[in-house]
């Protein structure tokens, strides 16, 4: 999928599902959303209540043996057998880390590996969702952005991230009552450049028939796809975070590449017009602390002037500030804690919501930007990586630090 679709050519992506019985072929049902499941059960002569029963069955109960699934007519069942499978990826690996975050590996085939965290809170239990084996936006201050790009996941692997740890927390925490209350596509791989997989992948997590959950408890997080935005916001609106990290074209030209083709001129527009759409009264930017190269008084004060250049007020976004996780690779290095605080102070006071999140799993690196996984890159990272981290990380015009490098 390219970065140029239409707004019609992206609706029309996220409407169209192939529903097809291949003779000798098992379609895995997970890739199906309720629609489309409907369309598969009637190619079967069977009618839309059914689908709705075997929807439940999957999702709610986390069934994948038709023979389980005993309000489904034995005829029903025997066909499903022949034609159709209910299948989460291999499990690689999990870690627990000492604050009860959970990370698993799944093997999604072709030698890539992608990674899924769950984040217990007091007031709620997130699930991390990757969306693509690597990433090809090439974001300095990430990790899986260091591995490269493989491929999209299919809509499959993606609920199939949500299926599997729903299913194995239930069972872990010997709970019968729903366990994860939010989604974020904020793991591996740009959401927004696999939207043809990701908008069936999200309606299964909205709908009352599988995880029931609300628009505003689902986030999608991009680096800045205009086009995709807009069309989330007719598709699937839900809530919208936009990695920002940078208050400056020339600094987030080198921190966010995408930048130099979709720059702030446009982007914090496009995040403005998203408010019509949205759950949430609000976008919320992401902003990674990266010492001496984004965390000075004068870019926290920039940021506040450019919030203000693009909206009526400063209330139409919140910042999340994200103290930078170390790896090796970067070159990179987190703010100080008291910077960190000061630079959330300027935002405060100007009266921006503003929070700094607090560091989850970073013992088993599966903090914000450490999901790596393993994936067979095609994207030729490692020039990428290197021709960026020759070029000067510029913080502002005037500011002191213009020739800081990184």
């Amino acid at each position: 999928m390219t970065v140029d679709q239409s707004h019609d050519e992206l609706h029309a992506q996220a409407k169209r599902r192939e529903v097809t019985l291949v003779p000798g072929a098992l379609v895995n049902l997970l890739e199906y959303d309720l629609e489309s499941l409907t369309a598969f059960c009637q190619l079967l002569g069977e009618k839309r209540f059914r689908a709705v029963q075997l929807f439940r069955w999957m999702h709610q109960r986390g069934c994948a043996n038709f023979d389980d699934m005993s309000d489904l007519a034995k005829s029903l069942r025997q066909k499903l057998k022949g034609v159709a499978k209910v299948v989460s990826m291999e499990v690689v690996s999990q870690h627990m880390s000492s604050d009860g975050t959970i990370k698993w590996l799944f093997d999604v085939g072709g030698g890539n590996v992608i990674e899924s965290v769950f984040i217990p809170e007091d007031d709620r239990s997130t699930l991390c969702i990757s969306t693509q084996a690597g990433c090809a936006m090439g974001c300095r201050f990430c990790s899986t952005g260091h591995q490269g790009f493989s491929r999209n996941l299919t809509t499959a692997e993606i609920i199939g991230q949500l299926w599997f740890a729903e299913h194995f927390l239930r069972k872990h925490l010997q709970r019968d009552d729903r366990v994860i209350s939010n989604a974020v596509m904020m793991g591996m791989g740009e959401p927004l450049q696999n939207y043809a997989a990701l908008i069936p992948a999200l309606r299964m997590m909205l709908d009352d028939h599988a995880y029931g959950l609300s628009r505003r408890r689902v986030t999608v997080s991009t680096s800045g796809l205009i086009k995709k935005i807009d069309a989330l916001g007719l598709d699937c609106p839900v809530a919208l975070a936009v990695s920002l990290h940078a208050p400056n074209n020339a600094l987030r030209d080198n921190l966010v590449p995408l930048n130099m083709k979709h720059p702030l001129e446009e982007l914090m527009p496009a995040c403005v017009n998203y408010l019509a759409h949205a759950p949430r009264d609000f976008i919320t930017f992401e902003y990674c602390m990266l010492d001496a190269v984004n965390d000075s008084d004068e870019q926290a004060r920039e940021l506040v002037q450019l919030v203000k250049h693009h909206g009526h007020s400063v209330t139409w976004c919140k910042f999340n500030l994200i103290p930078f996780n170390p790896f090796p690779a970067s070159g990179l290095h987190r703010s100080k804690p008291e910077r960190i605080q000061a630079f959330a102070k300027i935002l405060s006071d100007a009266g921006l919501t503003t929070t700094v999140r607090k560091t989850r799993g970073d013992d088993i690196d599966a903090a914000c930007g450490q999901l790596a996984g393993d994936v067979v890159d095609r994207t030729r990272v490692a020039i990428r990586i290197a021709r960026q981290r020759s070029v000067g990380i510029h913080s502002s015009p005037t500011a002191a630090s213009t020739n800081a490098k990184i």
